[in-house]
């Protein structure tokens, strides 16, 4: 053997060494705490996920209740922050009065029983439906919310004052960029501690039109995700944490996050340090038309052992119970 190619050698394996040392989960700083649960549309319905599309009623397919809540309004978030969730995810429309309506579905056929694009609509207009309407678990033979859903729609403005000094992650529903603009112009209005509470998601052009306004506000989008995700494969091994990974906000799969160099515990304390809040979801298939959570006890023993970063749920009413126990 050379002496080049010993020195090469060598130099290989010190690489490999330092490698491992600076990405090996074991020797990362220890975590405390519970990890930050962020219930979904709140404390909702749950449904069928077979055969789901991005056009499915799910309202049409919901499971026999086993609560009274409907998401997405005043009361589904009370009972999901009791419930232990950190942050609630709310969706988002813009009215034609001005407002932003907080609400799931681009048209409100599925769960009212009114008719057209959601956002065609005034703020009034939309508080007048009932929006326990179209749910059904029996195929149409019963309705159990029918009538108890009217006026149950709440503006943006309504959340925010509900729940002063809680945490909300905003879905933005379009792919409009004035909807990033006039949201942040919405937003601008409050003071620095309440946008300190807000998080916010949606299209690549609305989000990058909100971030401009706001360059505090924590965003994501499939373009900053993939920028993120991009950087930090290249250099994370370095324990270097890429401009686009920092002051910002991070949804994972369960069955990729363990690609991440340093998962989860290097990772987690990097990001943390970053400035950058991290959710695990449920495993990422490419034929899911809805983001998955971890939804049950076989979903929360999955996650690495002693795992503190965040959790993303459908079900924060099982979750936060679980998370709760084994935190005492």
């Amino acid at each position: 053997m050379t002496r080049s190619l010993r020195i090469l050698l060598v130099g290989v394996l010190l690489l490999a060494v330092f490698v491992y040392a600076n990405n090996a989960s074991s020797l990362a700083p220890a975590m405390s705490g519970k990890p930050l649960l962020l219930a979904h549309r709140g404390l909702a319905q749950t449904f069928s996920s077979e055969g789901l599309t991005n056009e499915t009623c799910t309202a049409s397919r919901i499971d026999p209740p086993q609560h009274g809540y409907l998401e997405n309004t005043l009361a589904s978030m009370q009972a999901a922050f009791a419930a232990g969730a950190d942050i609630v995810e709310i969706d988002v429309h813009p009215t034609t009065d001005g407002h932003f309506a907080v609400f799931h579905d681009w048209t409100v056929d599925c769960r009212t029983e009114g008719k057209g694009v959601t956002r065609a609509h005034t703020l009034a207009e939309l508080k007048s439906l009932d929006i326990g309407y179209g749910y059904t678990a029996d195929g149409g033979k019963t309705f159990p919310f029918r009538g108890k859903g009217v006026g149950l729609m709440p503006s943006l403005d309504e959340v925010l004052a509900a729940f002063h000094g809680k945490r909300f992650l905003i879905n933005v529903k379009s792919n409009d960029p004035a909807e990033g603009e006039m949201l942040g112009e919405h937003l601008a209005r409050r003071s620095r501690a309440d946008l300190a509470l807000l998080m916010a998601y949606g299209g690549d052009r609305p989000i990058a039109a909100l971030a401009e306004r706001l360059p505090t506000l924590k965003v994501m989008s499939k373009a900053t995700l993939k920028r993120c995700g991009l950087a930090y494969l290249g250099l994370g091994w370095t324990g270097y944490v890429p401009q686009a990974c920092q002051q910002t906000l991070l949804l994972l799969p369960a069955n990729y996050a363990r690609l991440l160099w340093g998962w989860p515990n290097r990772f987690l304390d990097r990001l943390r340090r970053a400035g950058t809040d991290v959710f695990i979801a449920g495993p990422h298939d490419t034929g899911d038309a809805g983001t998955s959570g971890i939804d049950d006890a076989a979903g929360l023993r999955a996650l690495p052992a002693h795992y503190h970063g965040g959790i993303w749920t459908n079900r924060i009413d099982v979750i936060g119970p679980l998370v709760g126990a084994s935190s005492r």
